[in-house]
């Protein structure tokens, strides 16, 4: 374990440092979704197919997927200041090509680029945070707030993609992020420190081609798989690699002496448990964006900037649970009873949802559930992402904080291929079982979502099993060293 002092050259710059990391939180995040309303628009633009268009998303997904646990131990070898710094910078220049694309292929390429740069700058900013509020209150607030970001800025995503989109371009969604970006790398280079952090090692560099290509093919089989089939030839074999290349990847880093990823911090139980429970909290909530969304435009005629609004709730709950529960229950009680009740709410929730009807609106049978969805990711999320980086080393602050990011974008990744896959195949049984009528597409639209909320809320629940079963009692390490400090 490790007393770490505070990341910044004064500590009353740590809240400012708190700034920097939310932002890049922010822009990476909402990032994931900005550009899904924005689709439509570039497509009429660049004259790109309907097959072609989720590679403007998959290439960012695939990219800063695959690379995440290597852009992790960089920052553990060179520092935080610089990843922070250069992961910025390139994500702006990536936005900026993106948004004077002329060309589809220009567009993926720059979206590829942004992934890159993501994947280094994603772990140093939740690594920076870390090391900079090693423990006490502030540490509390300070995860508190990330963690809202992290899972509300999907939302923000959606409402400043809808907004641009319509009063402006669909290109605007790739350059605003040029506001965010560039006043965050100044104050990253003011505020941020870590040269005297370096781990004394050489990088993992068969650790991390194995890595590196195992997510690959994980990431790009899930989308082959929601775009063909789980069945397609090329959907199997990119499983079967990943298989193969994350076994090769364990047995190699058993044996070195500068692993990648240390087997030690999946060894811990509250760190095990978290990654586990990140990866169940982001794949049910990404299929609650997806579906909702759907149903929110098809069903209720929302535009999409009224869409984005529409989830505000949600991220409200999210921010009013995580803060409540990292600055108020966390240190009292520890992550073992906050989470499994944030999953017994999410699940509340999503089993809520699942009653909606093509009758339903948005007052009677949305809100209600999204405020207690909210709540109950805020309430599972934020002791998770405490957890998972509580009393780490400074030299695997970088990895363990990839491994945050790697299982939200697993997560979410495998949510929303597994459940796009369940919505699709209950759409068309309920057509091939029911008489044609008018309203037939309709119902089995509404179907299809409910099911998938009702395999959601399943999901939720082997979160709460796992988290109840697997977390340990108490509070965390961190916590109660800075009580017995006070």
């Amino acid at each position: 374990m490790s007393d770490a002092k505070p990341d910044t050259p004064a500590a009353d710059h740590r809240w400012l440092l708190l700034a920097v990391v939310g932002t890049a939180q922010l822009m990476i995040v909402l990032d994931t979704t900005i550009m899904n309303i924005a689709l439509p628009s570039a497509q009429r633009e660049l004259g790109f197919s309907t097959s072609d268009r989720q590679w403007v998303i998959t290439a960012y997904a695939l990219a800063f997927g695959s690379l995440l646990l290597l852009g992790g131990r960089i920052s553990d070898l060179v520092g935080r200041r610089w990843p922070l710094v250069i992961g910025l910078l390139g994500f702006a220049g990536a936005s900026a090509l993106g948004g004077a694309a002329p060309s589809f292929g220009w567009l993926i390429g720059a979206r590829a680029i942004q992934g890159v740069f993501a994947a280094l700058l994603a772990p140093a900013a939740l690594s920076t945070l870390n090391v900079t509020f090693p423990s006490g209150a502030d540490r509390g607030r300070a995860f508190g707030v990330y963690a809202a970001i992290a899972a509300g800025g999907s939302v923000v995503g959606l409402i400043l993609g809808g907004a641009l989109t319509e009063w402006l371009s669909w290109r605007w969604c790739l350059y605003v992020n040029l506001f965010f970006a560039v006043p965050a790398a100044y104050g990253a280079y003011a505020y941020a420190r870590g040269s005297d952090e370096r781990v004394k090692t050489s990088l993992d560099l068969p650790g991390a081609a194995l890595a590196t290509t195992g997510l690959f093919c994980l990431v790009y089989g899930l989308s082959n798989a929601q775009q063909e089939s789980w069945g397609a030839t090329l959907t199997i074999a990119m499983f079967a690699a990943c298989v193969l290349l994350l076994g090769a990847f364990v047995l190699v880093e058993l044996r070195r002496r500068d692993p990648l990823l240390p087997m030690r911090l999946l060894a811990d139980r509250n760190r095990a448990a978290s990654y586990s429970s990140i990866a169940i909290a982001f794949a049910g909530m990404f299929s609650a964006f997806l579906f909702l969304t759907y149903f929110l435009q098809t069903s209720l005629d929302f535009s999409p900037l009224k869409t984005g609004i529409s989830f505000l709730p949600l991220s409200a709950g999210v921010a009013i649970a995580a803060g409540l529960t990292n600055v108020r229950l966390l240190p009292k009680f520890g992550p073992r009873p906050l989470v499994p009740l944030g999953f017994l709410f999410a699940a509340g929730g999503m089993l809520w949802l699942a009653q909606i009807t093509p009758a339903s609106t948005y007052s009677a049978d949305v809100l209600g559930p999204i405020i207690l969805l909210g709540l109950g990711l805020g309430f599972a999320f934020a002791p998770c992402l405490n957890a998972a980086t509580d009393s780490i080393d400074e030299s695997d602050a970088g990895v363990a904080s990839a491994m945050v990011n790697t299982s939200q974008q697993i997560g979410g990744a495998v949510g929303t291929a597994v459940l796009s896959t369940i919505f699709t195949t209950a759409v068309a049984d309920y057509i091939a079982e029911n008489a044609h009528t008018r309203a037939l597409v309709a119902q089995a639209a509404v179907h299809g979502y409910t099911t998938a909320f009702s395999v959601s809320a399943a999901l939720f629940a082997a979160g709460l099993l796992l988290s109840a079963v697997v977390l340990r009692s108490g509070p965390l390490a961190g916590s109660a060293r800075s009580a017995a400090v006070a």
